[in-house]
């Protein structure tokens, strides 16, 4: 089988899930069934590369200078339609998140073969885009409506977007199979490191909580640096924020950190810049506790890397989060009521906040239950998250899609 894979992100640039998605899919696309399939993945960026039956090519965008409002949505078009005249001879078109969609719109049309989407996300249920997008997020909702319509099949990563992908855009069940994200086990594994918490400036005789995320409103980390107040003493919080939607949402992060180093005894160490994959696994094994306050996710790759590491992890109970965190036994879910179908902030903002840090308590104030949230988060992943395994689910539904109509 011959599959193209088209993504904005991929290592070296990568930010979010999907990048981490696509890269691990397709090692383990090329390494499946004896390197029997020819895998190509276009990527919004800059690298080549070539090895055995994995290439990789890197699509340019528009050039430097533009003066459209709406620089990012200009780029995302650009490429997209460089890719309809270089994607030529795949049996199968896999998209990933909107920034690609139309060109798989156009590509299956145009080459008569099959578009596979898999949902990283959904536009209609992150409004904080329009800070970002402008009014290209009209734009950017229109052409995941689109894709929604034209594609002969959708993966899902969790439970919860199956449901959302059937009521937001009227996706016949049949053609939507759940396969969960998955997790590099041998990367993130439990690891005693000293060096990475001194090059961080952390105490190592004082347990800390750790949160590992993108500066943006999706990921709740206002609600998180309000609970913060009420963890329990010692501790330390290890904030891993960076790579801001705005530099308003930064400005927002960078206050409410210095009013808690002002309001607060519980130091607050913020590393700012992203941080380095091989500093990751340390960093989330000596944390006490991992923390995913999101007030939308689709899944949540974090999460498994946190508990891969044999770490506890406490996060709110949305999107596909529940499919990877078994409350009770590797953590624990706070109840997340939003406001309404259109704004996913908390209904009541300082319940969610007190719910939050009530559970990281539980965590830090008993050794044994960390222990044993910890072990249990390890096998979870090691039984149900294997980047293999996804790849595997993902080739049977590429051929259950060529053979459907």
């Amino acid at each position: 089988m011959k599959i193209a894979l088209i993504t904005k992100e991929y290592p070296p640039n990568v930010y979010g899930g999907a990048g981490v998605h696509v890269a691990h899919l397709a090692r383990e696309l090329a390494a499946a069934e004896s390197h029997t399939h020819d895998i190509e993945v276009f990527h919004f960026g800059r690298p080549d590369s070539e090895q055995e039956n994995l290439r990789v090519r890197g699509v340019q965008g528009c050039p430097a200078g533009s003066d459209t409002g709406m620089p990012s949505l200009l780029d995302t078009l650009h490429r997209d339609a460089t890719l309809v005249g270089i994607v030529r001879g795949a049996d199968v078109i896999h998209c990933h998140t909107w920034y690609t969609h139309l060109a798989g719109c156009l590509l299956t049309r145009l080459l008569r073969i099959p578009l596979v989407l898999t949902t990283h996300s959904l536009e209609p249920h992150r409004p904080w885009k329009r800070e970002q997008l402008g009014g290209g997020y009209d734009v950017s909702g229109w052409i995941e409506r689109t894709a929604y319509t034209e594609a002969r099949g959708v993966i899902a990563v969790s439970g919860a977007m199956k449901r959302d992908v059937e009521s937001l855009y009227g996706v016949d069940p049949s053609r939507i199979a759940v396969i969960p994200n998955g997790v590099d086990t041998s990367m993130y594994r439990p690891v005693t490191d000293p060096g990475v918490l001194a090059r961080y400036r952390i105490d190592p005789e004082t347990p800390y909580v750790l949160l590992v995320s993108r500066i943006t409103r999706q990921k709740g980390i206002m609600h998180f640096l309000k609970a913060c107040r009420r963890f329990i003493a010692p501790v330390q919080v290890v904030l891993c924020a960076s790579a801001p939607d705005t530099e308003q949402i930064r400005e927002e992060v960078a206050q409410e950190v210095a009013r808690l180093d002002r309001e607060s005894s519980t130091p607050v160490i913020w590393v700012d810049q992203t941080v380095p994959p091989g500093d990751l696994p340390a960093l989330y094994s000596h944390a006490s506790v991992f923390v995913c306050p999101s007030v939308y996710e689709p899944f949540g790759i974090i999460n498994l890397e946190a508990m891969s590491c044999g770490t506890p992890v406490v996060a709110s109970a949305v999107g596909g989060v529940p499919d990877a965190v078994e409350h009770g036994r590797t953590g624990f879910l706070v109840p997340f009521e939003p406001k309404s179908e259109q704004n996913p902030e908390p209904a009541d903002p300082e319940k969610f906040a007190e719910d939050l840090a009530r559970s990281v308590n539980r965590v830090l104030r008993d050794r044994g239950l960390r222990n044993s949230l910890g072990a249990a988060a390890r096998s979870r992943v090691e039984r149900f998250f294997t980047w293999k395994s996804v790849a595997e689910k993902t080739l049977a539904f590429y051929r259950e899609t060529m053979h459907c109509r």
